[in-house]
């Protein structure tokens, strides 16, 4: 068969134009182009396989497993097809997510040191340890904290927010109910907290000047938002440039009864999601992972994203 013909043939696949596109960017294992591209092993590696017989992809041993990647040696008419196929690519509805996912993947790559932390931290509760508690390093890494102005939208009873006001230098708590606001006053004017601040208000426009706190946080609050995505878009309103954003959230679950149970308006949401979210937003340094998986049903996850406000840009003198 004719070589051409028998590239035609092999970009005529949407699935293979996708892995084109994505191994333009970057050498990738078979498992990352599942998790970039949400398809099985075994679709992807026949797909590869007809690509590698094309010459448009090539393949390397890296210990037990192999990375893929356009073929160095392709020649200057396959790279045409190449080029043909990255733009066909980007013409796709899949491409945004493949991209997205893309990034994601790569971040995880980086942090492979995380794995270990969080295979401790399975253990953690299940092995005892002399005064080793949750409660003793959430002290330790308050004493690191800088002194902040700190956001907290969706605060509830603010118990976070006592925790921050220990030493952040201002906290500004919000949450839409009455009954809450009024608590948390109370209990901050008890203790003795004069830098926490309750606010009453909506997460999707809290009350909060422009550009005035260092970092936001939305704990386990989007879920309950009717518009998640603006409650990302305020948070880059209120920050100071080379602010952070930090989200804390439930990953996406087919758990339905929480809608009922717990008020829940989303039943989580995906990385691909909050990380497009946050893009559009303008935030940069997008990191996501998944901090946390429930050992007993509905097996609830939890995903921590963060991102940052680009700084002002110098005038020119």
């Amino acid at each position: 068969m004719n070589e051409n013909i028998r590239i035609f043939k092999a970009l005529a696949d949407a699935t293979r134009v996708r892995i084109i596109a994505l191994l333009n960017e970057q050498e990738l294992f078979v498992h990352e182009l599942q998790q970039a591209m949400k398809m099985g092993q075994s679709r992807i590696s026949t797909h590869l396989g007809l690509l590698q017989e094309t010459g448009l992809v090539s393949s390397r041993r890296n210990g037990k497993h192999s990375l893929y990647k356009i073929s160095p040696k392709a020649s200057v008419e396959k790279s045409g097809f190449i080029n043909l196929a990255v733009q066909g690519a980007e013409q796709m509805k899949e491409f945004e997510s493949d991209r997205v996912n893309l990034k994601r993947v790569l971040m995880l790559r980086r942090r492979r040191t995380e794995e270990y932390f969080n295979r401790v931290a399975g253990r953690f509760d299940r092995v005892y340890g002399p005064g080793r508690s949750w409660e003793a390093f959430g002290h330790l890494l308050l004493r690191i904290l800088p002194p902040l102005i700190v956001a907290d939208l969706g605060s509830g009873e603010g118990m976070m927010s006592q925790l921050l006001a220990m030493r952040c230098k201002k906290v500004i708590a919000v949450d839409n109910s009455e009954k809450i606001v009024a608590f948390g006053r109370k209990k901050a004017k008890k203790n003795g907290i004069n830098n926490l601040e309750f606010r009453l208000g909506d997460l999707q426009e809290p009350p909060i000047e422009d550009a005035s706190v260092d970092l936001v946080i939305l704990s386990q609050a989007l879920h309950h938002a009717q518009n998640p995505r603006k409650a990302v878009s305020s948070a880059m309103r209120i920050l100071k440039p080379n602010g952070q954003l930090i989200i804390l959230d439930l990953k996406r679950h087919d758990f339905v009864q929480a809608r009922e149970t717990y008020g829940d308006l989303w039943l989580g949401f995906t990385e691909t999601e909050l990380h497009v979210w946050m893009e559009n937003a303008g935030f940069e340094n997008i990191e996501l992972t998944t901090v946390t998986s429930e050992e007993s049903a509905p097996h609830f996850e939890t995903i921590l994203a963060a991102g940052k406000k680009k700084a002002r840009c110098r005038r020119a003198s």
